[in-house]
C-alpha cells in the first residue's frame, strides 16, 4: 500500500487521531477451555510449578532461559516469590483445567502502553504442558488479552537466534519474522543474537480465529491428536475453505 504524502510530499505513516495510550496488563485470570491463566502465586502454584518442572529428564528446557535449572523447591520457590512481585515482566501461571495442577508460565513484559507494544516472554512449559491443547490456549488466552481486552498494537516474541524449538514455536502460533539483532544480550555468561517476531492488530482477527479453529473439539480425534494443523487453518480461513465457510 502505497503511504500518504504530508504537506512536503513526503511519505508518512498512517495516521491514528483516535490513538489514545493502553492499559497496562493487570493481575488477572483468563479462563479457557483446557487451561486457566492465573497471576503467579508462589503459595498457589510453586510446589506444582517445580514437580511440574522436574518430570523432564534433564535441565534442556531451561538452557535458553535466564534462570534455571533449580536444584531445590527451595530454590525455585525464592525465584517464584521474586518474580510474584514484578509488574513488568507480569508472571502469570498455567494452570491445566483436567488437573487443576499448575504446569508452566508465560509473562507479559517489556510493557509500552504509550505505542501499544508488548511482548510474551520467560515462557517456562514443563513437559505436563509441551506440545498440548494447553500449551496452545495458553499462548492463545494472553494474546486475546493484550490484542481485543486491552487494544494493544503490537504483540512480540523474542527469543536466542539459535533456540530453535523457540523459533519453530513463534512461526507456528503465526508470528512474522522480523530480523536477528546481534550480540544484543549477555546472559548465563554467554552471548546472544536475538530473533524477533511479532503480530500486529491487522494480522490478529485471521490468526484469532485459527487459533478458534484449532482448539475446537472437532479438531482432534479420539486419540487426542490433531486433524488440522494451525496453519493449514489460518491458510483455509484466508482463502475461504475453512469448515463451515
Amino acid at each position: 500500500m502505497t503511504p500518504p504524502l504530508n504537506s512536503y510530499d513526503q511519505p508518512v505513516g498512517e495516521t491514528l487521531p483516535d490513538w489514545t495510550p493502553r492499559p497496562t496488563p493487570a493481575r488477572v485470570g483468563l479462563d479457557g477451555t483446557y487451561c486457566r491463566l492465573e497471576p503467579l502465586d508462589p503459595a498457589r502454584h510453586a510446589d506444582d510449578l517445580y514437580a511440574a518442572y522436574r518430570s523432564a529428564p534433564d535441565g534442556r528446557g531451561w538452557t535458553y532461559l535466564s534462570v534455571g535449572p533449580f536444584e531445590s523447591a527451595e530454590d525455585y520457590r525464592t525465584w517464584a516469590e521474586a518474580a510474584a512481585l514484578s509488574t513488568d515482566p507480569l508472571h502469570y501461571t498455567v494452570l491445566d483445567n483436567a488437573t487443576c495442577k499448575a504446569v508452566g508460565t508465560l509473562s507479559l513484559m517489556r510493557h509500552d502502553p504509550g505505542n501499544g507494544v508488548v511482548e510474551v516472554g520467560h515462557v517456562a512449559f514443563s513437559p505436563l504442558l509441551q506440545r498440548t491443547p494447553v500449551s496452545t490456549e495458553a499462548q492463545y488466552l494472553l494474546m486475546a488479552y493484550a490484542f481485543d481486552k486491552l487494544g494493544y498494537r503490537r504483540y512480540e516474541w523474542k527469543c536466542d537466534a539459535l533456540n530453535a524449538p523457540s523459533r519453530t514455536a513463534a512461526e507456528r502460533l503465526g508470528f512474522t519474522f522480523e530480523g536477528v539483532f546481534r550480540q544484543a544480550v549477555v546472559y548465563k555468561q554467554r552471548t546472544r543474537d536475538t530473533a524477533w517476531y511479532s503480530i500486529v492488530d491487522g494480522e490478529w482477527p485471521l490468526i484469532r480465529e485459527g487459533f478458534r479453529a484449532w482448539l475446537a473439539q472437532g479438531n482432534f480425534a479420539e486419540d487426542g491428536r490433531q486433524k488440522r494443523s494451525l496453519a493449514e487453518l489460518r491458510d483455509a480461513l484466508e482463502h475461504g475453505t475453512a469448515p463451515g465457510r
